[in-house]
């Protein structure tokens, strides 16, 4: 594979990084500043959930500057906001300034989860792209870790400061990717469709494809192009009956994602350790290892979804989660806590290797040229209300209700799931973009 295609992917899954390092990020910290401040159970919900409602925000607006003034644009635009939103959380004064802080970071989040997978789909081969749009989600995994990582040794070593210098550190991986997103190119397939910019995009495909000869590059954009003039010859609207199988798709694969329940294991997982009899210190020990888990299997999850599908590892993660939620329902209820973090490690797994790897990819697919941008932010927005309702209601739910109820629940949400991947989902590995609009009827009138 060209080199150069797999540095360009690096460096806008960087993105991923960030979004899992700031989102996962504030779980060390989050009881400190409930304390600090003296917020009751639902304001701290608000509090913890206000980077998600920012990122609600960012990917429903996410696609239109990354359809107006282009993926690379954006992608630097999200690192800006990273940056203002780290140093904001390390010196908040207060719970206003906080959340503010935090909105902004969620719009970075928002935007990013909507331009980074879009636009590594657009640079990569058929063959590939599976693997390379889902570095994105190994980035995500990566920064989870890192932030895990991060949050144990500065609890050990920042005093009463610790949760500033938690939250303020991630201004300096902010600002690397920042800088590294000036040397992108601009996706040829936005260069083509959007800006019908023929000699900038034909010179993007020949630094991604340099061993096609003149002839075959210009075989290339014409089908691009011409994949184009066909979307806006059927349909220029977006909420059409044409598209209303990538449509349900792309809201359904991102509701299950988040009723599984892995943004309240990501965001409170000292927490439910400590629900399990943990020490507080054990309990954030505890979180790296669901780091760890999630990378490892991210990886195996990567390694797979070119070979194996992105609907079978959707089966996969769909068992490993009715198990590993079940057994978690199970040892609550029973008081077996001494196998809550093993059942904790397992269902981190099973989304790792499920939804996890294949949400971000699956999304960036199965919406023509002329739409992607819609469909992702679609997607992502729903990922991100859903992600940000549970993280608000957590607190409570756990407060209301056993938590032996609250994972049965998660339970028989991925029992849905389950069925949803059986009956519903489309394959598309090894399948051009533009074939594939063929292939779900989009370049034809319903």
């Amino acid at each position: 594979m060209n080199t150069r295609i797999i540095y360009w992917a690096i460096t806008s899954a960087l993105a991923g990084f960030l979004f899992g390092f700031d989102t996962i990020v504030i779980s060390g910290a989050e009881q400190t500043i409930q304390r600090l401040w003296g917020l009751s159970p639902g304001l701290h919900g608000l509090v913890m959930g206000s980077a998600l409602y920012g990122t609600v925000l960012g990917s429903l607006l996410g696609g239109w500057p990354t359809d107006h003034f282009g993926r690379r644009k954006t992608l630097l635009f999200i690192g800006i906001l990273y940056i203002v939103s780290a140093l904001g959380c390390g010196f908040a004064t207060g719970p206003a300034m906080f959340v503010a802080a935090r909105i902004l970071g969620g719009i970075g989040i928002g935007v990013s989860t909507v331009a980074a997978p879009l636009y590594i789909s657009e640079i990569a081969p058929p063959a590939y792209r599976g693997r390379l749009s889902g570095m994105f989600q190994f980035n995500i995994v990566f920064g989870v870790l890192v932030a895990f990582v991060s949050n144990a040794l500065i609890a050990q070593v920042g005093g009463v400061d610790a949760w500033r210098w938690m939250l303020g550190i991630a201004a300096f991986p902010s600002i690397l990717y920042a800088v590294l997103c000036l040397g992108l190119p601009e996706s040829p397939r936005w260069l083509l469709s959007r800006k019908h910019d023929r000699a900038a995009g034909l010179q993007v495909l020949r630094l991604i494809e340099p061993d096609l000869s003149d002839t075959q590059l210009e075989a290339h954009a014409e089908e691009m192009a011409a994949a184009a003039h066909a979307e806006q010859t059927v349909a220029a609207a977006f909420w059409t009956p044409r598209l209303r199988i990538p449509i349900l798709l792309a809201i359904l694969v991102a509701f299950f994602n988040q009723l599984s329940g892995i943004n309240a294991v990501n965001y409170f997982a000292p927490r439910i350790f400590e629900m399990a009899g943990l020490t507080e210190k054990a309990a954030l020990l505890q979180s790296v290892g669901i780091g760890v888990v999630n990378i490892i299997f991210t990886i195996l999850g990567l390694s797979l979804i070119d070979k194996l599908g992105r609907r079978t590892l959707l089966y996969i993660g769909s068992i490993g989660y009715i198990l590993s939620l079940g057994l978690t329902s199970w040892a609550f209820a029973t008081h077996h806590y001494a196998i809550v973090p093993a059942c904790i490690f397992f269902f981190i797994a099973a989304h790792a290797m499920g939804q996890g790897t294949v949400i971000w990819v699956l999304l960036s697919e199965i919406f023509p040229n002329r739409h992607r941008a819609e469909g992702q932010a679609l997607g992502s927005f729903t990922h991100w209300i859903f992600a940000a309702l549970l993280t608000t209601f957590f607190p409570m739910m756990v407060s209301a209700f056993a938590p032996a109820q609250v994972f049965l629940f998660f339970c028989g949400m991925m029992v849905l799931q389950l069925i949803w991947v059986k009956t519903m989902v489309p394959e598309t590995k090894g399948v051009s973009l533009e074939a594939m609009q063929h292939t779900l009827g989009l370049d034809t009138e319903v």
